[in-house]
């Protein structure tokens, strides 16, 4: 028994230098925003993130997709009416997206979706999904009219927001001359 204890006690010193190398490498999450920008910065320049191929735009997104996804759960999302496709399948299929792709922390792919006018990785997953979407039923993605109706969404959520909210104080500051 006292030798197993003793081999155990050679094993966890022998094992453990390589078990705290490899934490090392473990990635620390920006704590800055310098730190945040320099990680984005070289993110948004790579084709893999986390061994995870990431899509450089739309074209390449469906390419990869049609890679991904069976045909049999192709068709059934294909079927599905559009709106409840982006619907039901957010918190699914579009959790994948935003995680795989690196929405978050930002991939060549955000950045992409970021330069068309979407800048939060949840509605990022959601453009996906609805393009995707339309992709394989070969209807017009009419990407430039989805972007003319999701600014006047935010502007009327903006103006909804704006309207309930409640002045906490008003004050003048005095100018310095």
């Amino acid at each position: 028994m006292k030798s197993l204890s003793v081999f155990s006690f050679l094993i966890f010193f022998i094992i453990s230098p390589f078990v705290i190398k490899a934490q090392d490498k473990d990635p620390k999450p920006p704590s800055t925003g310098e730190e945040f920008e320099k990680k984005y910065q070289q993110n948004i320049k790579k084709e893999r993130l986390h061994g995870v191929y990431i899509p450089k735009d739309l074209v390449d997104a469906f390419v990869q997709l049609n890679i991904l996804i069976d045909k049999g759960s192709q068709s059934k999302f294909k079927n599905m009416e559009e709106s409840a496709a982006v619907k039901k399948l957010h918190f699914s299929f579009g959790r994948w997206i935003t995680h795989n792709w690196s929405l978050y922390p930002g991939s060549r792919y955000s950045h992409y979706v970021k330069s068309i006018g979407i800048h939060h990785p949840e509605e990022m997953a959601s453009f996906t999904i609805l393009m995707y979407h339309r992709y394989l039923n070969k209807k017009k993605l009419d990407v430039k009219g989805y972007m003319e109706d999701f600014k006047k969404k935010r502007e009327e959520a903006k103006k909804e927001k704006l309207k309930k909210g409640k002045v906490l104080e008003t004050f003048k500051r005095k100018r310095k001359n």
